[in-house]
């Protein structure tokens, strides 16, 4: 027994009329864009678009602009901190002490009771 669907391997919108049944597409223009490694992005965009001034590479997903003299440099990452880093960078060594301190001596009194 032969059975299946008649429209195997089709989809909704497929037909032999191709873009004249879909409609013209909107006016387009590349713009090329360079990155710190010369990579060259051309990506598209409407015609009334405005055009961003920087755009990040396809390849290596630098920062990248349409001067190709001169691409913008690469962002600085900054590094993983951990709780106590920061907390160093807002208290100076003497603020722990007497932070410290005081916090024994809270506990020193709570265990003497």
């Amino acid at each position: 027994m032969v059975g299946g669907n008649a429209i195997r391997g089709s989809r909704v919108g497929a037909g032999p009329m191709g873009e004249a049944e879909r409609g013209d597409a909107a006016p387009r223009r590349k713009v090329t864009y360079y990155c710190e490694h010369g990579h060259e992005s051309s990506p598209s965009f409407a015609a009334e678009a405005v055009i961003p001034d920087s755009w990040d590479c396809i390849r290596c997903g630098l920062p990248a602009s349409q001067d190709r003299e001169h691409p913008p440099s690469a962002p600085r990452i900054e590094p993983y901190k951990t709780h106590l880093a920061y907390v160093k960078e807002r208290r100076s060594d003497e603020d722990g002490a007497a932070i410290l301190e005081e916090a024994l001596q809270a506990l020193r009194k709570r265990r003497s009771l």
